[in-house]
């Protein structure tokens, strides 16, 4: 997020200070809110006070909202707190840290079906939005690369997607300076459109953007189809269109669950995959992963080589310095859980979801958009005649502490508000009986209000 500097001419002493006396029994002091204090204050009385007003925060357990892991074993916490030192890039000093992140790239490459035999390669980022903008850079650097060894021109580039993409591919657009082709929803279908796809693409197109699980209704687009159709349009016009897949939410699901489903390096155009660590890969924020199909993906002027450090080292990724600790957790996980492990979780975490939907469709005040067919994601709207709207029921039930976001779809549906729970693994059975239970006695409470309201606007006279 962003934030700006404030005019301290223009705030009142009040506003100028956290407290005007944050005390404790050995301290008391004002404490500035926008400037640092001239003298250090007492350890105890600035975790205290941060302690505090992080309070206000929203109960992480109860945030239904974020994709994000919010819970990890007390081991896998203690592997975090005591690599927190360590900086990933420092290869040449903490050598091991970066075995270990080839390992995850290595293990990560074969649970996406990476070609037989050396290859591949990958990178850990700080998210999926680091891995995206690093996957669409190398596309378009190939691309152009491609256009101008044939003696062609490489301006104009554009990318093909769905609507439905995270804001991320469209600051890719803007900041490098790529046409951005986003094909509308329409009516119930939420995904990318196959032929809608052959009907956008051009010679100058660099890649198409396929999604394992929107953010707006967590569906998946069509990826084997898209490739189907990418292979045709090699047939009859000669341009081989790769596909990127923005694994962010599925990558880490779809591989234990429906493991025959063909959306990876399976299909051959798709030469490069993201996947979101920190959000069904089971570990905190933040880490994600860039995988390619090949080595040649990734054009070779992109990767930059380092020797700050003592020891040369080969780099891709959009900043330098980051902890090493959420990657190590990532091992952690891998190893921690196996397939197995991560297959129970995801399954137990799919059956609440799909019990959470169907509970919400027999209500008959709902209608469910996304029914938790592939992910544990669970997207609803309003009936019309149920007399709220989404956004009354959001924060009505943040009274109770659920933090449910409420939000127009994209276009072409943006006259359509819908609620989104994403099911994790700390989200139990009951959890979802009490939700609803809540979701049930807010909506009530809110139809009387309506139904007040209506009377107080239409007064009838008395006989």
């Amino acid at each position: 997020m962003l934030s700006k500097k404030r005019s301290l001419d223009t705030l009142t002493p009040e506003e100028r200070l956290l407290s005007v006396t944050y005390g404790g029994r050995s301290f008391a002091r004002e404490i500035p809110r926008y400037e640092m204090p001239g003298e250090g204050i007492p350890a105890e009385a600035v975790y205290r006070l941060i302690i505090d007003e992080l309070n206000l925060d929203g109960n992480p357990s109860l945030n239904l909202a974020t994709f994000v892991t919010t819970w990890m074993e007390p081991e896998a916490e203690r592997l975090v707190n005591c690599t927190l030192n360590k900086n990933l890039v420092d290869q040449e000093e903490y050598p091991q840290t970066g075995v270990i992140q080839e390992r995850v790239v290595n293990m990560l490459s074969r649970l996406f079906h990476a070609p037989k035999g050396e290859g591949g390669i990958g990178t850990a980022t700080v998210g999926s939005s680091e891995a995206i903008m690093l996957a669409l850079l190398a596309h378009k650097t190939r691309w152009k690369k491609e256009r101008l060894a044939r003696g062609l021109s490489a301006d104009r580039p554009n990318i093909v997607a769905s609507s439905g993409v995270h804001v991320v591919w469209e600051k890719f657009a803007r900041y490098f300076e790529v046409e951005l082709r986003l094909l509308p929803m329409a009516g119930d279908r939420y995904t990318l459109d196959p032929e809608a796809v052959e009907r956008a693409v051009d010679e100058r197109t660099i890649c198409v953007g396929a999604i394992l699980g929107t953010t707006y209704t967590g569906h998946l687009d069509p990826v084997e189809e898209i490739d189907r159709i990418l292979a045709k349009v090699r047939d009859t016009k000669g341009w081989e269109i790769p596909i990127h897949v923005d694994g962010a939410s599925g990558g880490f699901v779809l591989p234990f669950l429906e493991p025959d489903l063909r959306w990876d390096f399976r299909l051959p155009r798709v030469r490069s995959i993201n996947v979101s660590g920190h959000k069904f890969g089971l570990v905190y924020p933040g880490i994600g992963w860039l995988l390619f199909r090949e080595a040649a993906d990734l054009p070779e002027e992109l990767v930059f080589r380092v020797n700050y450090l003592g020891g040369e080292e080969s780099t891709y990724t959009l900043n330098f310095s980051r902890g090493s600790s959420m990657m190590l957790a990532q091992y952690y996980m891998l190893l921690r859980l196996g397939v197995d492990g991560y297959r129970r979780i995801h399954s137990t975490s799919k059956a609440n979801a799909r019990f959470l939907a169907k509970r919400l469709a027999e209500d008959g005040r709902f209608r469910v958009i996304g029914p938790a067919d592939h992910l544990p994601i669970v997207t609803f709207e309003v009936a019309k005649e149920a007399g709220f709207s989404a956004a009354a029921l959001s924060e009505k039930i943040r009274e109770r502490g659920w933090i449910v976001p409420a939000y127009p779809l994209p276009a072409d549906l943006t006259d359509r508000m819908i609620l989104r729970v994403v099911v994790k693994e700390n989200f139990s059975r009951d959890m979802a009986d009490l939700l609803l239970s809540d979701i049930s006695r807010a909506a009530d409470s809110l139809a009387r209000g309506s139904s007040f309201a209506h009377k107080l606007r239409h007064r009838h006279g008395v006989c």
